[in-house]
């Protein structure tokens, strides 16, 4: 279900008690700490590329640089974690919360398949379905082969321009 700026920001605020807690109980620190991060986005907006989920885009102070670059981005710095929380809106309007995806640029040599990026993907009751290279490897094929389309972005997908933060 699609919504206006103002109504998703509306969800948005009603859940993110819900998402910052679910996040947090999977014990990853990053899943406790991205929300003190830039966000990259002035209101949620449905991601195609997510599952129709209603997402915001964060980055950490090593990714805000190159990320706030968008199309232009180059190559992200070693280091650069990106996180998009994320929910989901019923046909009934009910709004409930959605898993967060965070992808961390590694150093090369960690996965040619990826392009070098680790992704995470945390359920909505804080278990984690998969880490690249890691517990639930095969659950992240999905996003580095889908996001490997972006050669020329490092593996980039961006926001709609008119919901960008400058």
């Amino acid at each position: 279900m699609e919504l206006e700026p103002a109504e998703a920001t509306a969800a948005y605020n009603c859940l993110n008690a819900d998402m910052t807690a679910a996040y947090a109980s999977s014990g990853l620190p990053v899943a406790a700490q991205y929300l003190d991060w830039k966000a990259f986005s002035i209101a949620p907006y449905a991601s195609a590329t997510h599952g129709g989920r209603h997402v915001m885009n964060y980055a950490n102070s090593v990714a805000e640089e190159a990320y706030g670059r968008y199309e232009e981005v180059g190559r992200m710095p070693v280091g650069s974690v990106l996180a998009k929380d994320s929910f989901v809106v019923q046909t009934d309007g009910y709004a409930t919360v959605g898993p967060l995806f965070l992808m961390e640029k590694m150093a090369a040599g960690f996965n040619k398949a990826s392009g070098d990026w680790k992704y995470t993907m945390i359920m909505p009751n804080g278990t984690v379905a998969g880490v690249t290279n890691g517990k639930g490897s095969d659950m992240m094929k999905f996003c580095y082969e889908c996001h490997m389309a972006m050669e020329d972005t490092d593996s980039l997908f961006f926001l709609p321009e008119d919901l960008r933060v400058n």
